[in-house]
């Protein structure tokens, strides 16, 4: 067994935590709208969820206890539940700050 277990769960903390800002600076407004944010999340979760619960069942792919903390949703470990919420609103964090921005940008300059 590892001695660090939580450690890809930590890394997943620290992706939010890295672009948590964006939605209070850059007001990407992707926590504010958490029905808009369910409804982009929900056919992400559930199709890489079900592949991925499918890949272990036929014996695919494996994950090892070693790096992982052995709490199991049915065959598919927690961490990879959490990746499949975690990156996508990361990136729909990045996505809607990079708009914010540019919006701003193209006002500033006249053209919005």
């Amino acid at each position: 067994m590892s001695d660090r277990p939580w450690e890809y769960l930590l890394l997943m903390a620290g992706c939010l935590a890295v672009t948590l800002p964006l939605e209070f600076v850059l007001r990407a407004r992707v926590y504010r709208r958490p029905v808009r944010l369910l409804l982009a999340l929900l056919p992400a979760v559930v199709i890489f969820s079900a592949w991925d619960v499918l890949g272990i069942v036929r014996e695919h792919w494996s994950y090892s206890p070693r790096f992982t903390t052995g709490i199991l949703l049915g065959v598919m470990p927690l961490e990879e539940l959490v990746f499949f919420v975690v990156i996508p609103i990361c990136g729909l964090l990045t996505y809607e700050a990079v708009g914010t921005v540019l919006r701003r940008l193209l006002k500033e300059d006249g053209r919005a």
